[in-house]
């Protein structure tokens, strides 16, 4: 097989597992038949009781972690570019935009930058939120709906708002499973 019909199958089964995962698997009623396409064909490696739910977008193959009883709701894109780690007992709203990856505007050629990202246990990401590439996010801190995370944030702190800047604190005795399936999502 020639180096260019070789390079051509590489690419299609790259592109078509995304594509699958996004336009087919992403809509199908069924969290174990999903969870079994994203460990198996997706590579990312997901924890017991966690789920994800349905349309979630997937921006590559591998670099997706996700530990125990963690919960993404539906239409969260998870970019795993750069690597998204989202540890145990973690809850992320609908419409949540998770960022590993970027372009460097300052580049000639727009060159691609990536950043790992990394979610620590019992954090809560309200709906629509954005998270950039590099972030990580302390275990139990909490990010408001709509905000937009450029910087780290501390261990049970509260941020909000455009960009996000710490409002409160969270309470620092957590012992809850964020685990709630529902049957067709």
């Amino acid at each position: 097989m020639s180096t260019g019909t070789s390079d051509l199958l590489r690419r299609v089964w790259l592109d078509g597992r995304i594509w699958l995962a996004n336009n087919v698997i992403a809509y199908v009623p069924s969290h174990t038949l999903r969870l079994f396409f994203y460990r198996k064909v997706m590579l990312a490696k997901i924890g017991p009781g966690s789920l994800i739910f349905m349309r979630a977008w997937f921006d590559c193959p591998g670099g997706l972690i996700i530990g125990n009883n963690s919960v993404i709701n539906q239409q969260c894109r998870l970019d795993s570019r750069g690597s998204l780690t989202i540890g145990n007992n973690v809850s992320i709203s609908a419409e949540v935009c998770i960022l590993s990856a970027q372009h460097d505007i300052q580049d000639s050629h727009f060159a691609g930058i990536t950043s790992a990202v990394k979610i620590e246990d019992y954090v809560f990401v309200g709906t629509r939120a954005m998270i950039l590439p590099g972030v990580t996010l302390g275990e139990g801190s909490v990010v408001a709906a709509g905000a937009v995370v450029t910087k780290n944030v501390q261990p049970y702190t509260v941020v909000a708002g455009i960009p996000a800047v710490p409002i409160g604190t969270r309470n620092q005795d957590l012992h809850y499973q964020a685990h709630y399936p529902r049957l067709f999502q």
